[in-house]
């Protein structure tokens, strides 16, 4: 009997040093992703829900030409309307521009000198000294992404990198790459690269120091690296409001600055 008793514990005892051994030592950790194309189609539902945006803090512009930080102040109506005030120490007026999709004034205080035309080819590049598309402005200054022509297609090449998910698309038409590094729990577009089939990174846009806005994620910092023109923008807000409901946006220009139409 003693035996028996003998063997059944030492069976048991077997047993449980088997189970212990095949049992994992970390618990198994669910991945929870959202699908791309849900992903892709919730970040673009965030952008659009920013009917207009207004914001102050720093801005940096480095470029073969000018290397300069101020303090600015940008009013965004969309679709197609943009006004950009910039000043010195102790606030001091250095420029006002309002920049739509048709046409561009530029007041430059200290000189007391008028800018003005239509939009074009170049005009950006006379007015902020960087030559970003006006279509592209709006998003870089919002730090938003469009996406909207990626929202019926899947990505070319979905990645997990660390705590982001990083969704490639194929441009055949201008031959480059478009990724985006996305923290999918928090909806947030932490990076946007465009690279060229060579591999050389044409324009690497990073954002950061997100905070929630009526439930929308909104980064109060941009890096923004235009490396195929060697020009940097660095936008870092302390102040941001959306949805406010802007007027109409203005210039109030004295009768005797000097105009010139460009």
């Amino acid at each position: 009997m003693k035996k028996n008793f003998l063997v059944l514990i030492s069976f048991l005892f077997s047993a449980l040093l088997f189970i212990e051994g095949c049992a994992p030592s970390k618990p198994v950790q669910v991945e929870r992703t959202i699908a791309a194309d849900r992903l892709i189609k919730r970040l673009e539902a965030n952008r659009r829900k920013i009917k207009d945006f207004s914001a102050s803090g720093t801005i940096s512009v480095k470029t073969d030409e000018i290397d300069t930080k101020s303090n600015f102040q940008i009013e965004i109506k969309k679709p197609d309307s943009v006004k950009i005030s910039f000043f010195g120490p102790f606030g001091i007026d250095l420029a006002h521009a309002l920049i739509t999709d048709k046409n561009f004034v530029f007041y430059n205080v200290i000189n007391n000198t008028v800018y003005r035309g239509k939009q074009k080819s170049g005009a950006m590049k006379e007015i902020l000294k960087v030559d970003i598309p006006f279509e592209d402005l709006i998003d870089i200054a919002t730090g938003t992404v469009d996406l909207s022509d990626k929202l019926s297609r899947e990505p070319d090449q979905t990645e997990t990198i660390d705590d982001l998910i990083k969704l490639t698309y194929t441009d055949s038409l201008k031959g480059v790459f478009n990724s985006f590094y996305v923290q999918s729990d928090r909806l947030e577009v932490r990076q946007m690269q465009m690279t060229g089939k060579n591999g050389k990174k044409l324009i690497d846009v990073k954002y950061s120091n997100f905070r929630k806005i009526d439930d929308i994620p909104v980064t109060s910092k941009i890096v923004y690296d235009g490396n195929a023109e060697n020009e940097k923008i660095r936008i870092e807000y302390t102040k941001i409001d959306i949805n406010n409901g802007l007027n109409g946006l203005n210039i109030e220009i004295p009768n005797d600055a000097k105009i010139i139409e460009w």
